[in-house]
Order: structure tokens, then C-alpha cells, then sequence
């Protein structure tokens, strides 16, 4: 094929006089940059190869990472992890091998991408993030995604949503809200672990996090200097009461004192907070994780104490009562996970007080079918989103609409196993959650999520608005 033949089948003398002539329009300074980007813009994206690799979270716990092509880039995304799984949430895929990483590596996964998802997708125009979310469930051909893995499930449509938002020239966030249908654009309220419990601490304390909501900040910035000055007096509050020892942080950068008790905790911060002189701009929560502690139909709070196990037994009944005076004394407005994942008799009646926002995590695991019937039987108002419980981008847009169809708030969460990619920072902008917890204001996993929402503060300038008050009601 001659040059001249080859001009003509790819009409590239068109395509060069049209950038030539867009060049002389715009009187660039560096026409032959300009030529080639004009030129760049005129090719559609396509997928071009899917990469995956083993990389190590936060917990130094192996997880999938994924490098997608396209003829324009390369675009990277990776699949947080938690402690614990459900059996209703989509499957994370590991190998089970005990004498690699003790079972938990994902060479199975990578394989599933590298070998079957790649093929699926490639061809495919990265702004199509339905389509491309339906092939791979499509090639998955379960409900939970137990065949490819719903860690590379996530990784691959993460990365694709990466790529389309670069195809379409806008940012992540906007990129989202298109997805979604959204037109409003809000930096949601952070919600920092300052004390953690639960599994995710050695101490013996039972709930699992203590956080601060600093809803009355003007901007988010704003937050972000509220919830780190605190953090860093309560290290000095714990210090002057436990020594040094008291400021270990666990896995998500909450201190980990050893307390046993809800109040002790709670007074902890409270002092935190009293010294910052904030006192009118934070409000508290808790998550309770109370799944963890839950034995029949008892909650057993000395769980963590083995000598005192089986001797602070509580009811349902007397959960209540213990969370109502909590909410009487503290500025308690949102409690997570009050009641074991299956009582949904008690935390049906606990919502219906109005006491706070009742947030449903393992009662609800992003599942669409138990947010359903949790919105038929009132069983809580607000959903914790995680992103790898439900396998998706796209699914995850579907499960927002309907806890916002129902008026519920929105939490978009962290996992234990974090990674540096701050994809659910510019999630939340783009759904409007309103909410979101990424951990404490500290360790480098955790604040790549909330230093990324402080760039999109600036990036948006006049038009940025931070939630603040209405956290709730975005």
C-alpha cells in the first residue's frame, strides 16, 4: 500500500487539514502540540489490554491491582478488603493455599483478569462503564461473583471508570455524577476514627470505632483541620492518662487505649474535643459492629475480656436503653450497626425512636435484596456503601439511588485493607453522598482518600460546596 493509498483509506489528509485549521483558529503559541493533541482527541478510546498483578494492602494482606490500557493511557485501580465477610456480600476470590501469604494471595483472580477479563473487554469504549460492568458479570455468570472474583471484578470496573472519565476529559467525580444522573456536586462530612475497638483493635473495648463529625465547618479543609487537631490532642489526652502505651493505632489509625467501656471511650474524646474548642462544630459516632459480640440473642460486652466473658450480658432491651442515654449525654447522631446483623426486630424499633441516624453495615452489606427489605420494614435510615461488597461500579450507582429514593443517608466507607487509591473520595463527591469515613486523620492509606477531597475543594473553587449541616439531606 502505497503513502498516498494509505491517506485515503484512514482519510488522514482530512483529519490533518481539520487540525491544522482548528490550530490556526485557536493561534496557538505551539502549533505542532496542538496538531497532535486535536489529532489524539479525533481517535475513540478503546480498551486495548487489561493487566493484573498481586500487590500488598495496608494490612500488608495480598489484593488485586489492575493497570487498564487504552490507545489514550493508562489508568490504575485497586481492591480494598475487611476484616470480616459476609454471606450476603459479593466473593472475594483468594487461593486458600496456607503456605502463601497463609491462604490470602489472589493469583487466581489476577489470572481470572489477565486470561478472561481482558479478552471480554477488550475493543470496548471505556465511557460504556454499564456495558462494560454487565460483560464481566455476564462472564462471572454467579450472583455473588464466587467464579471470577469480586476483587477483580471491582479493580477492572474501578480502572475503566478511571478511563472513561480521561476519555470524556473531566474529572473522576464528574465523571460519576454523569454516570449517576447526579447535577450536584457536594464534599461530604468526613467521619475520623479517633478510638477503634472491636476486631480492629487489641484493646477491650467492644465497639469498634469512635468518630467525630465536624459538621460545623465551613468548607472542607476546615474539617480536615478539626479532625486532625483533635486527633493529635486526643493523643495527648490519652497519653497523660495511660502513658505512651495507650496511643497504639490500629489498622484504620484510631487510637487503641485500653478501655472497656462505651463511656470511657466517649469521655475520652469529649475532652479531645473540649480542648480543641470545637465543641459547637463536632458531633459524634459510633459504630458498634455489634454483630462481633452478639451470642443467641445476648450481646455480650466483655467479648474481648476472657475473665470476664459471659458476665456483662445485655438484651436488645437493654441495648436501647444504653443508647439513648449515650445519646443523652454525648452528641451522639449517628450509631452503625446497633444490633446483630439478623436481629432486625430491635433495630426496626430502635429507628423508629429517631433517637439518631441508624446506619445498617453488616445488617445490609451493600446487598441490594437486604436494602430492600430494610426499606419495606423501616429497618434502619442510612446505608454503609463498600465498594467491594458489591462488586461494581455500576451497581454501587444503583444501590445510592435506591437508599436515596428511600430518603436514607449515604455513608461511603473505607476498608480495613486500604490501598493508596482514593477512588471513594471522588465517589462521594459524585453521588452526593454526603458522608464518608476513611479512617483517622492519619497513616498514608487512609489520608489519600481525604487529601483527595481536599483537592477537589480547590479544583471546584466557588462552585464547591461542603455538606456540612445538611449531611443527611444531600
Amino acid at each position: 500500500m502505497s503513502v498516498q493509498e494509505y491517506l485515503d483509506k484512514h482519510t488522514l489528509s482530512r483529519k490533518i487539514e481539520d487540525a491544522v485549521n482548528a490550530a490556526v483558529r485557536a493561534k496557538t503559541p505551539d502549533p505542532v502540540l496542538f496538531i497532535s493533541n486535536h489529532m489524539r482527541k479525533s481517535v475513540p478510546s478503546v480498551i486495548t489490554k487489561v493487566k493484573a498483578r498481586q500487590i500488598l494492602d495496608s494490612r500488608g494482606i495480598p489484593t488485586v491491582e489492575v493497570d487498564l490500557h487504552t490507545n489514550k493511557g493508562t489508568f490504575r485501580a485497586s481492591a480494598p478488603s475487611g476484616a470480616s465477610s459476609g454471606m450476603y456480600e459479593a466473593i472475594e476470590l483468594r487461593d486458600g493455599d496456607k503456605g502463601t501469604y497463609l491462604g490470602n494471595s489472589v493469583n487466581r483472580a489476577v489470572r481470572n483478569i489477565n486470561e478472561k477479563i481482558s479478552e471480554a473487554l477488550v475493543g470496548m469504549d471505556p465511557t460504556l462503564q454499564a456495558q462494560i460492568d454487565q460483560a464481566m458479570i455476564d462472564l462471572d455468570k454467579t450472583e455473588k461473583k464466587g467464579e471470577l472474583g469480586a476483587n477483580a471484578i471491582l479493580a477492572v470496573s474501578i480502572a475503566a471508570c478511571k478511563a472513561g472519565a480521561a476519555e470524556k476529559e473531566v474529572p473522576l467525580y464528574k465523571h460519576i455524577a454523569d454516570l449517576s444522573g447526579k447535577t450536584n456536586l457536594i464534599l461530604p462530612v468526613p467521619g475520623f476514627t479517633l478510638i477503634s475497638g472491636g476486631k480492629h483493635a487489641g484493646n477491650s473495648l467492644p465497639l469498634r470505632e469512635i468518630m467525630i463529625l465536624p459538621i460545623g465547618a465551613r468548607k472542607f479543609e476546615e474539617a480536615m483541620q478539626i479532625g486532625s487537631e483533635t486527633y493529635h490532642h486526643l493523643k495527648a489526652v490519652i497519653t497523660e492518662k495511660y502513658g505512651a502505651y495507650g496511643c497504639n493505632v490500629s489498622e484504620d489509625g484510631g487510637f487503641a487505649p485500653n478501655i472497656s467501656s462505651f463511656k470511657e471511650g466517649l469521655d475520652l474524646v469529649m475532652e479531645a474535643i473540649g480542648r480543641t474548642g470545637y465543641n459547637e462544630k463536632v458531633k459524634i459516632a459510633i459504630d458498634v459492629a455489634a454483630t462481633d459480640f452478639c451470642i443467641g440473642t445476648k450481646y455480650d460486652l466483655d467479648f474481648k475480656n476472657p475473665n470476664k466473658s459471659g458476665q456483662n450480658f445485655k438484651s436488645g432491651e437493654d441495648m436501647i436503653e444504653m443508647y439513648k442515654e449515650l445519646c443523652t449525654d454525648y452528641p451522639i447522631v449517628s450509631i452503625e450497626d446497633p444490633f446483630d446483623k439478623e436481629d432486625w426486630e430491635h433495630v426496626k424499633y430502635f429507628s423508629g425512636l429517631e433517637v439518631c441516624q441508624v446506619v445498617g453495615d453488616e445488617l445490609l452489606v451493600s446487598n441490594p435484596k437486604r436494602i430492600k427489605r430494610a426499606i419495606q420494614e423501616v429497618a434502619c435510615n442510612a446505608l454503609v456503601l463498600k465498594v467491594n461488597q458489591i462488586g461494581t461500579v455500576t451497581e454501587v450507582i444503583d444501590v445510592v439511588k435506591m437508599a436515596k429514593d428511600a430518603h436514607w443517608g449515604v455513608l461511603i466507607s473505607q476498608r480495613s485493607g486500604e490501598t493508596e487509591d482514593s477512588f471513594i473520595a471522588d465517589l462521594s463527591v459524585g453521588l452526593a453522598t454526603g458522608q464518608i469515613k476513611a479512617g483517622a486523620p492519619c497513616r498514608g492509606e487512609r489520608l489519600a482518600k481525604y487529601n483527595q477531597l481536599i483537592r477537589i475543594e480547590e479544583e471546584l473553587g466557588d462552585q464547591a460546596i461542603y455538606v456540612g449541616e445538611d449531611w443527611r439531606q444531600s
